[in-house]
Parts: C-alpha cells; structure tokens; sequence
C-alpha cells in the first residue's frame, strides 16, 4: 500500500517541505483537536460535578460512571484497529465520531431540563463518548499519514500534544468557572459544541486518502496480525512495555495522590491543584523541545533520555515532606519534569510507530498499543488502593518508585538503543521501514 505525498508539503520555491503553521490541513486537524480537548477538559469536571450536585450519586455510582469512560478500551479497543486499516477514506469515520460523541454530550442538559436525567443516562453517554474517543484515536495516527510529510510527523505530534497540555492547564478552570456561572448540566453544552466544531475542521481538510482496500480475512485474524507484528518487532515491543510500566504504575499513584496530598502532607485542596498543574506546565514546554530535540539528536537518542527521568516524579511524591510552600514546590517541580520527559517520550514513541509499524498493519499496531496501556490502567488503579490500605500510603509510592526503574533497562537493553544515532540533517524520521502512551497515564 502506498500513502500518496501530502500536496501542501513541498515548497515551490525551495523544495523543501512548507512550515506546519501554513499547511491549511494541518492547521484544521490541529484546530479540531484544540477545541475537541478543551471541551473534554470542561466536561471531565463537568459531568461528575451532574452526578454529584444534581443527582447526589453514592460512591459506588460514582466510581461506575468514571469506570465507563475506559472501558471502551478494552471493548472495542482492538477491533478499532482492524477497522481503522479496513477503510478507504478515515477521515469521515473520524468526524462521524466526533458528532455523535457531541450529540451523546448535548443529551445531558436536554435530559435534565425535561426531567429525564438520571445517573444511568449519564453511563450511557459517558460509554458512547468513550467508544467514540477510542475509535477517533485509532484512525487518527493511521489518518496522519495522509495529511502531514515524513519528515514532518514529529513536529506534527508535537504540536498535538501542546493542545493536550493547554487543555490540560486550562481546561479544569474554564470547567469550574462554566459551572458556576451556568450550572454543571448547562456546561456540558460547551462540550458538545466543541465535538461539533471539530467535526466540521476535519471536513474542511482536502488532503487525499486515496488507499488500496485491504482484502477481508476476518475480525479476529486481522486483529491477531496487528497482536503478531507488535509481539515480533523489538522496538515496537519495548515502546509498548514501557508504556504499560509507566501507566501501571501512574495509575496506582493516581488513586492515592489526593488522599496522600491531604491526609499526609496537610496540603489544602486548592493547593493539591496547583501542585498539579506543573504537569501541564512540563506538558507544554515538552511540546516544545519535542521536534528540536527529535531534530538534533534523533527520536531514539530522545526516547533513551526521557525514560531516565521518568522515576523522578514518583521520587519526589514519595519523598515530599515539609512546610506546605516546601511540599507544593517539590511537587509542583516534580510534575514539571515529568511533564517535559513523558511528552518528549509520547511524541517520539509515536513518531516512531508510525515509521516501524507496516504501513499496512499501522492502524492495528496503534490500536493494540492502546489496548495494552490503557487496559492496565484499571488493574494499576486497584493495585494502589489494595496496596494503601495494606501498607500504607508513602510505603506503597516508595514501591511505585522503585518499579519505575523498570522502564529504563526496559527501553536501554531494547532494539531503539542500537538504533539510536542522530538524526540526518533536515529530517526528524530515521530510515523508512500508535501510539505508545505513558502520556495517557496523566490524561
């Protein structure tokens, strides 16, 4: 299968490839995630805050709505895949999602207004906008292809992932302001309008999409392929082994920060926010660093770098100790460098999926990427619980610590460390040939 060069990506007048930021579909795809994200932001405050405030949903309700956002990932997680390299043409799949998640969103204040809302109904739309979420994920890396040049997917996934460290900041405060002002059910109405604004950038995109229809040879055996290419292919293996390490392990840590932030080191509940923040902050300056870095030294030279600073936010949470302005420093700095070091890592784990993984067979690699560290984060949810009630709080962060020295022999005895030489002038992908997510941890 041959991908066909994007038209927008040659200069005329040197032949080089034109910036990102004068791409027109480029700037649309960028534009639909920007909006997209915000909203979700807004929304992820916005609906529990619905089941709390409006419903008074008991803990058990609570903890099933937030479970069906996820779930999905492991339902339909490697079927998407499949899908995702079956098709012609993804980028209707990708705006048919992101209209039907905004409809499934702008169901929640016409429920409420009539009366008919109810903690049920909220599951409902949490499980549609997560199969949406998961489908939209999967066609979208194998969607890239078509849209941005080779040489130019790691400053594009860069630029992607400054959106989600924007939303990330900003997203939680517009949320509470939204919900002050107009009533949680209300300020989900913002995120249906941005599911919809999102769909229509992604219409206006005119890149082509002309691919060879695979031939069909069954759900399960093509799934069994894109399992088979991941299993067999060394860097691939360890980029997706490192990225369940890491979001394990994030995923246990997550379930107690708040109780250790509170209950051990005395920290206000806005001040738990702020500390929090500083993983935005990272977020956004690694997206920055991410394709200059990848530039001068090469995706594998950056991924070897990244993972060796990926123990030090577990440390420094382990560790906290002090008057509360010491306590919020060393987490907030914490978050900062794992913020920069996960982000750096997530753009160019992707950027190289994208050039190992069979063109082929992209689709269904990504998704079983996906699959893979995204379904750990449940288990690693409950082992932290289990392991805080047993042994405490700081003893079971020290045991997370410790674990995450895991992801560097895991990376550095891998494939990627033969490989890791700079990249050649003028080019940001190695020799030609999804996702791996330690970044999702955090989202």
């Amino acid at each position: 299968m041959s991908i066909p060069s994007v038209e927008t990506s040659a200069s005329p007048e040197s032949g080089g490839p034109v910036p990102l930021r004068r791409q027109r579909d480029y700037r649309l795809l960028w534009s639909a995630r920007a909006v997209s994200e915000t909203g979700s932001e807004v929304a992820r405050l916005a609906l529990p805050l619905t089941a709390a405030t409006v419903l008074a949903a008991s803990p058990i309700e609570m903890g099933l709505l937030t479970a069906a956002s996820t779930v999905p990932f492991l339902l339909v997680g490697l079927p998407s895949g499949a899908l995702a390299d079956r098709v012609i043409r993804r980028r209707p799949v990708m705006a048919t999602c992101e209209v039907a998640a905004g409809l499934a969103v702008l169901s929640v204040p016409a429920a409420w207004l009539g009366g008919l809302l109810s903690i049920p109904w909220l599951i409902a739309v949490a499980l549609t906008v997560g199969v949406c979420t998961v489908l939209f994920r999967s066609f979208n890396l194998p969607h890239l292809t078509s849209v941005v040049a080779p040489s130019q997917r790691t400053a594009a996934l860069a630029g992607f992932q400054s959106v989600f460290a924007i939303a990330q900041m900003c997203g939680p405060s517009l949320g509470g302001l939204l919900v002050a002002l107009l009533t949680a059910p209300v300020a989900v109405v913002v995120n249906a309008v941005t599911f919809l604004a999102s769909a229509l950038c992604l219409s206006g995109i005119r890149a082509p999409e002309h691919r060879t229809r695979s031939r069909r040879r069954g759900m399960l055996r093509e799934i069994g392929e894109g399992m088979s290419a991941l299993v067999r292919h060394g860097t691939l293996r360890a980029l997706c082994a490192t990225g369940m390490i890491v979001n394990l392990l994030g995923a246990a840590q997550l379930a107690l920060f708040v109780l250790f932030a509170v209950r051990v080191l005395g920290l206000p509940g806005a001040l738990v926010g702020v500390a929090a923040t500083g993983f935005g902050v990272g977020g956004l300056l690694g997206a920055v660093l991410a394709s200059r870095l990848a530039r001068r030294f090469g995706e594998n030279r950056v991924l070897l770098g990244s993972v060796l600073f990926f123990p030090v936010g577990f440390v420094a949470t382990a560790a906290a100790g002090g008057p509360v302005w010491l306590v919020v420093c060393q987490l907030g700095a914490a978050e900062v460098v794992t913020g920069v070091a996960i982000v750096c890592y997530s753009v160019c784990a992707s950027s190289v999926t994208m050039r190992e993984a069979p063109a082929e067979l992209l689709g269904r690699v990504n998704a079983t990427i996906g699959f893979a560290t995204q379904g750990v984060m449940a288990p690693g949810s409950m082992l932290g619980g289990l392991l805080g009630a047993s042994i405490g709080l700081r003893p079971t962060l020290w045991v997370c610590s410790i674990a995450a020295l895991l992801v560097i022999p895991c990376l550095w005895l891998s494939p990627i460390r033969r490989g890791a030489r700079p990249a050649a002038a003028g080019s940001t992908s190695a020799a030609p040939l999804p996702r791996s997510a330690p970044a999702a941890a955090r989202r």
